[in-house]
Formats: structure tokens, sequence, C-alpha cells
């Protein structure tokens, strides 16, 4: 059985009285995949935030392979958000913005030895024939590929993605969670993804957690999705996925 390298324990996140998160507590196998659903507002992107080390939690603590957050060095974190913050008219290209996920800033000239390691990451996320095209004449899929090249270039031991499909085609789609999941498999990394698609988690997770500021359920995915943890979570869950993952709804 997988060691747990993930322990979340007692973390509550809490802006003045508005209650973001509360109590949550989960552990995450090594190298497991980890798919967050819930409403919006229900603080799935707090949680990565925390776990990133970007929000300091109100209570309690996120301890990575025993050892506390603080102490870890950031190349155990590669993350994808969902709201993409290069600007897309700066005249840079696909191999600079990877360049800074490789040395932690832009700048720079990039040495033969990077450009090597740079060239090959964007080839295996099949967009290493974009490495020198201007990030303005990128599509939405091409860019999601190249924000992935970047969260990977340093083979981080936790993949973190906020809702990688935003924003792409269904085409490029099933080429992202291909992708991810070939990295997984490349180098055993725990990867955490925040989603609002629910077949995709089903399909793709070790685990869900359905989390509406607390944790409904935390499970395989075929015991998660069942209909009660989805009313708590949802409220209702809508006709159209009256089918889905083979529970029918009364």
């Amino acid at each position: 059985m997988a060691e747990n390298y993930i322990n979340i324990e007692n973390l509550s996140v809490q802006i003045g009285t508005h209650v973001i998160l509360k109590h949550i507590n989960l552990s995450v196998p090594s190298g497991s995949f980890v798919s967050i659903v819930g409403p919006n507002g229900g603080g799935k992107s707090t949680l990565i935030k925390v776990i990133l080390g970007l929000i300091a939690p109100t209570e309690g603590n996120v301890l990575i392979d025993y050892k506390p957050l603080s102490s870890l060095d950031s190349k155990y974190f590669g993350y994808v958000p969902q709201i993409k913050t290069a600007d897309r008219s700066f005249p840079a290209m696909p191999i600079e913005l990877v360049a800074s996920g490789l040395n932690s800033g832009w700048g720079g000239r990039i040495n033969k030895k990077s450009k090597k390691i740079l060239l090959e990451i964007l080839e295996s996320v099949g967009a290493g024939h974009l490495a020198y095209r201007q990030l303005s004449k990128l599509s939405g899929g091409e860019m999601q590929r190249i924000y992935l090249a970047r969260s990977i270039v340093r083979n981080p031991k936790i993949l973190i993605l906020d809702e990688p499909a935003t924003g792409i085609d269904s085409s490029f789609e099933k080429d992202i969670y291909k992708l991810i999941e070939d990295f997984r498999q490349r180098t055993k990394a725990t990867v955490i993804m925040v989603t609002h698609d629910w077949e995709t988690a089903y399909h793709h997770s070790d685990y869900v957690l359905i989390l509406n500021r607390e944790v409904i359920i935390y499970d395989k995915p075929e015991i998660a999705f069942n209909e009660s943890a989805m009313r708590t979570a949802f409220g209702h869950i809508g006709h159209k996925h009256q089918m889905m993952f083979g529970f029918r709804k009364s």
C-alpha cells in the first residue's frame, strides 16, 4: 500500500467571520491522482493554495512527506492555475515562458543545457513545434500545453491543477488529461486536480474529494460519487446527470 504523502490535519481558513474551509482532514497516498469537486465558492481553489503555501490556514497543518510546508523547496510543486497570468501580448515565446518555470523567473539567456531540457519538455506535451512562436499566436489549447510544460519542467513531486481544461476545446481536452496521466506514470508524482467535470474526475482519479467548505466525502470515485453526497454538496444534481456513473436519481 502506498504511503500517505500529503496529510491535512484539522485545516480551517477563515477571513473575518467568513468561513472558507472548516476542519479538513484527509491523507493523499503517494503517486495517486485526486480530483476535488464541489460547488462554486466551496473552497476548492483555497484548499490547493493552502497546500501550495500561498494561503496560510487559520488553524491546522499541511504536512508533505511528514514535513511542514515551510521546510520544503518550491521544486516539490508544479502548478497550473485556473486564471493564467501571462500577458499574451507580451513579446515572448513559449520556450521563454517554460524557462521561467525552470529558472523561477523571467529573464536571462537560455544556455545550451537548459535549451535541451526546455525543448524536450515542450516535445513531451506535443508543443515542440511551438517553441519559438509568439504567445499571441497560440490558441487556448496550445497555451494550456505550454503552461503544463512549465509546471512539470522541474519534475515536481506534486502536480496541482486548477481546472486544467478551462478554455480549451474537446479535441485538446483528451490530450491534456493523457499528458497529465503520462507524466504521473513516468515520474510517480502525486496529482491533485480541481475540476467541475464529474465524468473526468470519475474516470481519471484514484480518489475524489467532494468539498463544500468541509469534506462531504473523500473516497474512491465509485464510492464518492453517490447521490447523497452530491445532493449534500450541490443541493441538487440536475436531470442531465441522471444516469452518470451508474447511479439513478429517485
